[in-house]
């Protein structure tokens, strides 16, 4: 059985408001210019090279690192760059308010964690949660819990079916 639960530190994505940013798409996550790059860990170098105010992203992100979107996150074509370049820099978990539908499939079809965090929004704006905080996730309770002062926020655990894809390792494994 793979590992349920993580720690790391999270990166809130917003931009210069401090507002999570919404409907980030599949060209602002890996831009349509890296396509020919196939091997998976050359990938993480260009996460974000398209998004404003983020393009440093792979310079500071470190394995085991834990982002947090807005909604409609990954919308856009169907771009398996855009999930792998997080598995090539080792983030661990991604979760958003909501995902692009397939965005979504995809990263559910690898076996990539994401969750979705309807309240993530508010959470975000009343700075409960920011850049570089230390969290646990539990993906099969859905989780998220603030080291520091314990504080717990409820997120959508996995389906029998996420879960079941992400236990094989991906949808080619059942």
């Amino acid at each position: 059985m793979k590992e349920y639960t993580f720690s790391g530190r999270t990166w809130v994505i917003t931009g210069k408001n401090n507002e999570i940013i919404p409907d980030i798409d599949t060209d602002q996550i890996f831009h349509n210019a890296y396509l020919h790059i196939t091997e998976i860990e050359k990938m993480g170098q260009y996460t974000f090279d398209n998004l404003e105010g983020w393009k440093d992203f792979s310079t500071k992100a470190k394995p085991g690192d834990i982002m947090i979107a807005g909604s409609n996150f990954g919308s856009g074509s169907s771009r398996q760059q855009a999930v792998d370049c997080f598995r090539a820099l080792g983030v661990k978990v991604i979760i958003a308010v909501s995902f692009g539908a397939i965005y979504k499939r995809n990263a559910i079809n690898s076996g990539f964690p994401i969750l979705m965090f309807a309240d993530a929004e508010r959470i975000i704006s009343e700075k409960k949660i920011k850049n570089l905080d230390k969290v646990k996730i539990d993906l099969s309770t859905g989780k998220l819990t603030k080291v520091e002062s314990g504080e717990t926020f409820s997120l959508m655990p996995f389906s029998k079916v996420q879960k079941d894809i992400y236990d094989s390792g991906s949808l080619l494994n059942i």
